[in-house]
């Protein structure tokens, strides 16, 4: 389920985020997003019934680390004008995850025939943004030079519950030599809505990962012997969350396919 996304790329750099999400409605632009219209903002998706959007939401605000909402829509909505023109919630993401009582049933190009008019969709911020900042500071970025999706983990760290909703945090990881580690902190400190800071350096056993060659999420990277492993909190985090608390319906993103927005990256910055 998990083995490396197939991707098109049609001048994928080139790409307005409004032309990036009608290729992606159109079926032209399947897997990762990595790389589609440069300096916007790309995000998670977490998508579920009007009668448990309070609990989510409030789950959200209890877990800003893993869970930064940037975006909700009105129930039955797949639209939120803010974050894009002609954004469809439904139609232009590449790869949909969809869930029934906590278990992974389906992924499929849209869901646009799922939706219901008591849906309300969460946009959640997405490590691509920050991970731009630490391009242009000059970070190395292993699965970007392997051209595969980051690697990502389920963890020990519990997120604090709401409602029905509680499980475990997912990180996203990469590794780094002890001083870009330290810039990385530095860089990625300044964007709060997207992640913020890592959660964890080193010691990956410390927080439950025990085979760093074998992601829960993701596509595993080689590590250098000079290298230690730095972990992010993740946008993945509700699908653990959706699968510990199994509610009887849910979409969500598939890893690594995220929905392009019309906002920048360096509008999430705190200088």
């Amino acid at each position: 389920m998990d083995a490396p996304m197939q991707t098109s790329r049609p001048d994928r750099s080139l790409l307005t985020a409004h032309e990036a999400r009608l290729a992606c409605r159109r079926g032209e632009i399947t897997g990762s997003t990595a790389g589609l219209a440069p300096g916007h903002v790309q995000a998670n998706l977490a998508v579920l019934p009007r009668d448990l959007a309070t609990d989510f939401l409030l789950f959200a605000q209890r877990n800003p680390k893993p869970c930064p909402i940037i975006g909700v829509s009105a129930p039955g909505e797949r639209r939120i004008p803010e974050l894009g023109e002609d954004l469809d919630i439904a139609t232009d993401i590449p790869g949909y995850r969809v869930w029934r009582n906590g278990e992974l049933v389906e992924e499929r190009r849209d869901v646009a025939d799922l939706w219901t008019d008591d849906l309300v969709a969460f946009v959640i911020g997405c490590s691509f943004s920050f991970e731009a900042a630490m391009v242009e500071d000059g970070l190395p970025l292993r699965h970007v030079e392997m051209g595969v999706r980051v690697p990502m983990y389920r963890t020990t760290i519990p997120c604090r519950p709401a409602g029905p909703f509680g499980g475990p945090m997912v990180v996203s990881m990469r590794p780094l030599k002890p001083a870009d580690a330290i810039r990385a902190v530095q860089i990625t400190s300044r964007f709060p809505a997207v992640h913020g800071a890592p959660v964890h350096l080193g010691l990956p056993e410390a927080i439950g990962i025990h085979d760093l060659a074998k992601p829960d999420y993701g596509d595993p990277v080689r590590i250098g012997a000079d290298e230690i492993p730095v972990f992010w909190a993740c946008g993945v985090t509700p699908q653990s969350v959706i699968a510990a608390s199994k509610p009887a319906f849910a979409i969500t993103h598939a890893p690594g396919a995220m929905l392009i927005t019309d906002r920048r990256n360096t509008e999430f910055a705190v200088i």
